[in-house]
């Protein structure tokens, strides 16, 4: 089965070098490209075959990635949304996720692992890179203990901070504790969720439900 592939990024060296590589992939074929969300809102509403996953550049003249993003989840809700940028600022992948995108990948991302995203993108709605990362040692949780029993009011409370552009003096300020306290309830729902990121926490929880946006 075809999967089918948009995108839209303002630097035609790159759009174009990725389109061969994307052509180079095993069952990925490229219907629609676009310089900007503006061009892409014209060629999608023109187009006969809508993509199954948009790749979609976060810094772009005339309609950035997360207009183009929060237009197209309310537009195609059934495209599934990436991001890709250059840069791995917390507050931009935040603003992506929150936009609709269900992962957010470098652009120096390896072949290898971009195949690996786009199938997981594919299947099972959503990548996080940190799950290839898995520090074993750090496992707290077993195969018949359920995460919800195991994050508490306050950790949900942290967590819907933490999915903010807040900073985490900030959160400390509003939750009124120190920024020590923070920082460990950080690290230990890092550990809870097996990932080591900020932004892979919010997305699993998000994933999980234990917050929405």
């Amino acid at each position: 089965m075809q999967v089918t592939i948009g995108l839209v990024d303002d630097h035609q060296l790159f759009l174009k070098s990725l389109i061969l590589m994307l052509e180079s992939f095993k069952n990925y074929d490229v219907v629609v490209e676009a310089s900007n969300g503006k061009e892409l809102q014209e060629k999608l509403l023109a187009a006969k075959l809508l993509p199954d996953i948009m790749l979609i550049d976060v810094a772009m003249p005339v309609m950035d990635g997360i207009e183009t993003a929060k237009w197209l989840t309310e537009t195609y809700p059934a495209i599934k949304l990436v991001a890709l940028s250059m840069n791995d600022n917390d507050n931009s992948i935040i603003a992506m996720i929150k936009a609709g995108c269900c992962a957010y990948l470098l652009k120096d991302t390896h072949p290898t692992e971009l195949e690996k995203a786009l199938e997981a993108i594919y299947t099972k709605g959503y990548y996080n890179g940190d799950l290839v990362n898995i520090n074993y040692r750090r496992l707290m949780l077993t195969e018949n203990e359920s995460i919800h029993a195991l994050i508490s009011d306050r950790d949900k409370a942290f967590l819907k901070l933490a999915s903010s552009d807040l900073t985490y003096k900030q959160i400390a300020v509003l939750m009124k504790v120190s920024e020590r306290t923070v920082d460990s309830f950080r690290e230990t729902l890092f550990q809870k969720f097996n990932v080591q990121s900020r932004v892979g926490m919010v997305m699993e929880a998000l994933r999980r439900s234990l917050i929405s946006l």
